[in-house]
């Protein structure tokens, strides 16, 4: 799946810090897999700054291998957020990738 940089920061956050082991598995894949490598960091000009992340906005996508279990991992937290009433309205277009209705 293509993801922005936006995209990708997003769901570094969201994801369970805990649970079952099967699901940390793939928690731990999922963010090796959307974590950013030295060459992306550069090229994107990204720089950590008072507590955010700012990058050049150029588009730049990467496609993240999701599988059908690691997108029931994000959907469930995403499912999470809103039952708890922590959704905030620049998840939504990441949601609507990832939570059928």
């Amino acid at each position: 799946m293509e993801l922005s940089i936006r995209e990708r920061i997003m769901l570094l956050g969201i994801l369970p810090q805990e649970g079952k082991v099967i699901t940390l598995k793939i928690v731990k894949q999922l963010r090796d897999d959307l974590g950013f490598s030295e060459d992306e960091i550069k090229d994107n000009e990204m720089v950590e700054a008072d507590g955010s992340v700012k990058w050049l906005e150029n588009g730049y996508l990467k496609e993240v291998p999701v599988g059908e279990k690691a997108t029931d991992v994000i959907a469930d937290a995403f499912k999470k957020l809103d039952g708890d009433g922590k959704m905030q309205i620049q998840f939504l277009d990441v949601y609507d990738k990832f939570v059928k209705s």
